[in-house]
């Protein structure tokens, strides 16, 4: 069936920068097979969308999903120290709770315009279940797309890492996980809704084996790869102590620069792993909020896009964001942008492109996510600006990023119905919050 979207603005996020005051978008099935000026001359479905702001869907390039379980906890703690109080907690998760928390996750991502999440997901506790297959049947039943990054642990407190001996793997069990998790569900099909990839979780939590070895089962498997890195001043201070140089030289010099290659947070990079990164074209997911509830810092947004690096945005886990929602981080971004490098170090468009085509970029899916374009994937958000907040509103894409986040009137996901007039449409939200709670109560 054909469906028009009409009578409304439309940011395209195109190279171009295309946008339509009063625009149409036309889909056929999961793709978009027009956008332009004006009423669609086509038959079909309309759906009239006056006042109202047309985006791509927004590209979450940064999550952990299973810690909306344990939002609230150490409100007030450093990163390491907000890890230390975590990590036994998280110990005792299992397959159930994961699906809870990643079901509950994901609603409110679809809830704040967000069509595609990338999650980072590296606490595995013995006998507890497929914690994969748990993230896969949660997106399933949400209906958007997930980039599920197969994480890993080797390096327990006893060898010097962060995290409790019980907590961490075998290097050869990481390895082994990961592959069996791109064996069983990695679609490296056009329109894929589930991806892998490899993410050894930081430098202070893995092995300099398990680094080099991670990537080299990734590119082995043709999947892409993610880790933290450079978050904090303990990370860097650690890294020289233990390597002799900076977490992004350590990096580097472990083959964890490329093309297949995206980091969290990137807050603290010299002037040559900026320059390193966008030579690469290594991409950064950017998570102001969570860098700012953590005070680790502002990372250097304007820099790394300016050396040519893609820049996405992260939402980060649930329990150091407990907001958690990705519309609200084109606000946060463009703000920290302005603190560190002034009024013009980001403008609110180039904001909209890191939620939406940086983050495709990051995730390698810019053929086929991030803009409005014919032939592109049916992903899109149309946000409601009709009303007190918004009227008389000149500039909808300022609305979208300098006000509050505006409802959604629709989230398509594929063409599918994800949220409309605010509401989720692919499962039962009471019921998800229920399940939640009592999932927070027993991991408690």
């Amino acid at each position: 069936m054909t469906l028009i979207l009409e009578n409304a603005a439309v940011a395209t996020v195109d190279a171009e920068g295309t946008e339509y005051r009063n625009g149409h978008v036309v889909i056929d099935g999961d793709t978009i097979t027009a956008v332009g000026n004006g009423p669609a001359i086509v038959p079909g479905e309309r759906v009239d969308l006056s006042g109202c702001l047309v985006t791509p869907g927004l590209v979450n390039t940064h999550h952990h999903l299973y810690q909306w379980a344990t939002r609230g906890l150490a409100p007030d703690a450093t990163l390491f120290e907000w890890l230390v109080h975590l990590y036994p907690v998280w110990g005792r998760l299992d397959a159930d709770i994961t699906h809870a928390a990643a079901t509950a996750g994901m609603a409110h991502l679809a809830m704040t315009g967000c069509t595609t999440v990338a999650d980072h997901h590296y606490v595995f506790p013995r006998d507890a279940g497929d914690q994969i297959a748990a993230l896969v049947e949660a997106a399933g039943r949400i209906g958007i797309r997930a980039h599920l990054v197969r994480g890993s642990m080797d390096r327990g407190e006893s060898d010097g890492g962060l995290p409790p001996d019980n907590l961490v793997e075998t290097t050869e069990d990481a390895l082994l996980g990961t592959e069996a998790a791109i064996d069983a569900h990695h679609d490296a099909s056009p329109g894929a809704r589930i991806r892998i990839a490899a993410g050894p979780c930081s430098p202070f939590t893995v092995s300099e084996e398990l680094m080099r070895q991670a990537a080299e089962l990734a590119r082995r498997k043709g999947v892409r790869l993610h880790t933290h890195l450079a978050e904090t001043l303990d990370e860097e201070k650690q890294c020289l102590a233990e390597n002799g140089c900076t977490p992004a030289e350590y990096a580097d010099q472990l083959g964890w620069l490329g093309e297949d290659v995206w980091f969290a947070h990137t807050v603290h990079l010299e002037k040559a792993a900026i320059r390193r990164m966008g030579a690469t074209r290594t991409g950064s997911a950017h998570c102001p909020t969570s860098n700012g509830r953590l005070g680790t810092g502002i990372a250097p947004v304007r820099d790394l896009l300016d050396a040519g690096a893609p820049v996405g945005l992260g939402v980060d886990g649930a329990a150091s964001n407990e907001s958690a929602g990705l519309g609200e981080e084109l606000h946060q971004a463009l703000l920290q942008a302005r603190q560190r490098g002034g009024p013009t170090a980001l403008t609110v468009r180039e904001a909209l492109w890191m939620g939406t085509m940086g983050g495709a970029r990051c995730l390698g899916r810019d053929g086929e996510l991030g803009s409005i374009e014919r032939g592109k994937l049916a992903d899109l958000a149309v946000w409601d600006l009709n009303g007190l907040r918004y009227a008389g509103i000149e500039d909808p894409v300022a609305a979208l990023v300098l006000g509050a986040t505006p409802s959604l009137r629709l989230l398509l996901s594929g063409g599918r119905t994800v949220v409309a007039d605010g509401e989720l449409r692919t499962d039962d939200e009471p019921a998800i919050a229920r399940d939640l709670a009592a999932a927070s109560r027993r991991l408690r």
